[in-house]
């Protein structure tokens, strides 16, 4: 599992330039917020300039707190940005250590998860007559990804929300199962004949990918960036990702944030899909030699979901399977036990000709790892 910084009271939209600090209550938990961090951590802050410029102006990394589970409830206040003029915009970066890179999620990172994820605050707009304060709804955080083929790192961002609902943050799986696409594009995985299927389905010239369960994006973001920009020779196929039409907003913005970073004509798209709904015609439209591979990650915890997930997957096979009948999709989950009477679903999955075969896990923290499976499907499945 992964610990997240993040914030228990934010910082609000506005402040006043009077020099007074600004008061947050920082806390370090999982990624549903059910579960505190357990040892000690430093939180060391900064302030950013959210500016249109590219060279940004970021301050030093400073000691914040040392924060504990036993004074999570504590506001902290955090002195403004030096010198902040009348009209200026800056986010607020939470992070575990004093360095850049600390401020960064490395997705390449063979040890990703051993230390708590950075947080970074919505624009905080100073004014010498700020509006009443309110308080923030967003927090973002940045992955950075490198490839030999790049001289420079890829960055990218995901904006949550700070509400509960579940389709709007980030999860564990989806971090999991995004760093494990970029090993097995780098190479770094151990290479048995069924990852090296995957690789080569997934990094194919053209490699056609349907998303469930979306979330904010992640998974879908990384795959766009690995077939457009990491020196994969992918130039057509498309990257459908979906989820509930509730989530489409967040998604498409965060896809959207990352415009340049795909190849031209291969943007990931988000599209509405219930699992409820047995029509499916209009998500698979354009699949129109089949889908290569279904990806999916952290669906299980809601095990009441599970015939409506399976009908979905069966739908999708038979589609893709009319159209291509030689090529059934491979299928991708990316999984964190939650209870264990998520894994029935892996027996549902058998039940319509879907085998898992688990390929990879990645530590984090400790707790319970992030799996992940590979399905392959049987050609006469009906």
């Amino acid at each position: 599992m992964f610990y997240y910084i993040s914030f228990l009271r934010p910082p609000p939209t506005q402040a006043a330039l009077s020099g007074e600090p600004i008061l947050i209550t920082p806390q370090i938990a999982n990624d549903l917020r059910t579960e505190y961090y357990t040892d000690v951590q430093d939180i060391f802050y900064s302030w950013s300039l959210h500016s249109s410029t590219p060279n940004s102006v970021i301050t030093k990394p400073v000691k914040l707190t040392s924060w504990r589970a036993s004074t999570m409830y504590k506001e902290i206040p955090v002195p403004s940005p030096r010198n902040v003029r009348d009209g200026e915009y800056w986010c607020l970066v939470l992070s575990s250590g004093t360095s850049r890179k600390d401020q960064v999620l490395s997705l390449n990172d063979e040890n990703l998860g051993r230390q708590p994820f950075p947080v970074v605050s919505d624009p905080v707009f100073f004014s010498a007559r700020p509006s009443k304060a309110v308080k923030q709804e967003r927090i973002q955080r940045s992955y950075v990804l490198t490839a030999t083929s790049r001289d420079h790192p890829v960055i990218f961002h995901i904006i949550e929300q700070t509400s509960f609902d579940l389709d709007k943050k980030i999860w564990d799986s989806g971090i999991g199962l995004s760093s494990w696409f970029i090993q097995l594009h780098s190479g770094m995985v151990s290479n048995t004949a069924l990852v090296s299927q995957v690789k080569n389905a997934l990094f194919a010239p053209k490699c056609d990918v349907l998303e469930l369960g979306a979330g904010t994006g992640i998974v879908a973001i990384v795959l766009g960036i690995l077939q457009g920009l990491l020196g994969s020779s992918v130039t057509s196929g498309k990257i459908i990702t979906t989820d509930l039409p509730s989530a489409l907003p967040l998604l498409q913005s965060n896809i959207s944030s990352s415009q340049s970073l795909y190849h031209p004509g291969n943007t990931p798209k988000s599209v509405a899909l219930d699992w409820d709904d047995p029509d499916i015609s209009t998500q698979v439209a354009s699949f129109v030699s089949g889908i290569d591979v279904i990806v999916m990650s952290d669906v299980t915890y809601n095990t009441a979901s599970f015939p409506a997930l399976v009908g979905t997957l069966s739908r999708l096979i038979m589609f893709s399977l009319s159209v291509a009948p030689a090529k059934p999709p491979l299928i991708i989950l990316g999984y964190k036990e939650r209870d264990v009477a998520e894994r029935t679903l892996w027996e549902m999955a058998e039940k319509i000709g879907i085998h898992f075969e688990k390929v990879a896990q990645i530590p984090g923290a400790g707790g319970a790892p992030i799996e992940v499976w590979v399905g392959t499907v049987l050609v006469n499945t009906q």
